[in-house]
């Protein structure tokens, strides 16, 4: 794996940075897997004074040579290693919200970095590198800076021209996923975990200027994990963490969704170690199931490979909660269905926390990470399990630390 990483950090273009050093703001928002983070993200993220990644640390850490199966049997991570190289990279994917596109070499650059994580194996390929590299070129010469074309119909024009021989690749990114028989997701080596992101065009890149008056916000559910890491990446920086909730019902709900969809929330093949998954309810369901983890590792994913379907994922949304609520570092909560109810109150919570300017809300919150279109009470198509589950004690005991009560008209 070490020389395959080395590989592809050879074909990726990214200029050694040290404004990490001078970075004095980060804002972390900690949750737990199926909880709202990427929808809720997205929302802060059109603050004009908010700086964020198109996606989410993980695939950076893992290139960079830290977390499962690097220096971590799990997704905690005690220690950061290389954290130049991690931290030149995460400056370089830094934006600001922007109504003009990026010039045409920051579009090329940002796209063929992006997708070399995105399909590894394939754009190592000498040949598959060099179609890249020239329908990445096709597609944004069709592009100039006065394009009045959305943001998605922009970014389909360019995975259409990139994927033009394989169309079926395009299926596994966010937002254009289109299920069908026998199609699961089955590269032979993964760095960026789906659905994919899609890069993005209008953003204003992060630059020594901005260091003053913003604030860098990441979020990754497995960050609740991994508390403590940005103070080592960003040593001289205050670090404010939002812990956002959400029910158990919803979030195992969605757990449970997502570990049977073939087209995302693939995290680890544990096949790499050795270990072979009998998840009931999972392993004997799809044909992915003996080795694919899905979503976040906590600390004691072991006592789980043999487990059942429902348990493992009571267990992630548990394990993600109790090690937030543990950690005492939390300085504002917040919850999803309060955030749904009532969008402009929290973002202006939030901002009041900050110290920031009030921003607008967007129009209309974006479908983020969907397995099926969002609709209320989701969860009441697995009621009779469920119900089953809230009954049992630790259920009970982390709904009333996170401030839920049990009675199911609640849970939205």
């Amino acid at each position: 794996m070490d020389s395959f990483l080395l590989a592809i950090k050879s074909r990726r273009d990214v200029p050694s940075s040290e404004l990490d050093l001078l970075v004095r703001r980060v804002v972390v928002i900690l949750s737990s897997s199926r909880c709202g983070s990427s929808l809720f993200k997205e929302a802060l993220s059109q603050h004009p004074r908010i700086a964020s990644l198109d996606g989410e640390l993980d695939p950076l850490l893992a290139l960079s040579g830290n977390g499962f199966n690097q220096n971590s049997d799990s997704d905690c991570l005690e220690w950061v290693a290389n954290t130049a190289e991690l931290t030149s990279s995460i400056m370089d994917e830094l934006s600001f919200v922007s109504t003009e596109l990026l010039d045409h070499e920051s579009l090329l650059r940002k796209w063929k970095n992006r997708l070399l994580l995105q399909f590894p194996t394939h754009f190592l390929r000498a040949d598959a590198a060099q179609g890249l590299e020239q329908s990445l070129e096709v597609a944004l010469s069709q592009i100039d800076r006065h394009d009045c074309r959305s943001e998605a119909e922009l970014q389909a024009l360019i995975l259409a021209t990139v994927f033009h021989d394989e169309p079926w690749r395009i299926g596994y990114y966010d937002g254009s996923a289109r299920p069908a028989a026998g199609l699961y997701f089955d590269e032979p080596v993964k760095i960026e975990e789906p659905p994919f992101v899609v890069p993005t065009l209008r953003r204003r890149r992060f630059g020594l200027a901005d260091l003053g008056n913003s604030v860098l916000l990441f979020k990754s559910p497995s960050d609740a994990y991994r508390i403590g890491t940005y103070e080592q990446l960003f040593p001289n920086a205050k670090v404010t963490y939002i812990h956002l909730t959400r029910g158990f019902a919803q979030s195992v709900n969605g757990l449970m969704d997502g570990w049977l969809y073939p087209l995302g929330f693939f995290s680890h093949d544990l096949s790499k170690i050795g270990c072979q998954l009998a998840i009931r309810g999972y392993s004997d369901v799809v044909p992915f199931g003996g080795k694919w983890w899905k979503f976040d590792l906590p600390r004691n994913w072991r006592h789980y490979t043999r487990g059942r379907l429902e348990n493992v994922c009571l267990n992630q949304w548990y394990s993600a909660q109790d090690a937030i609520l543990q950690s005492g570092v939390c300085s504002l909560r917040v919850s999803f269905e309060q955030f749904m109810a009532d969008p402009a109150a929290v973002l202006g919570s939030i901002t009041d926390h900050l110290g920031l300017p009030a921003m607008t809300l967007p129009g209309e919150l974006p479908v983020k990470m969907a397995t099926e279109a969002p609709r209320a009470r989701r969860w009441q198509k697995r009621s009779d399990l469920i119900l089953q589950l809230a009954q049992r004690a630790e259920v009970r005991e982390m709904m009333s630390r996170l401030g839920y009560t049990m009675e199911p008209d609640t849970w939205v």
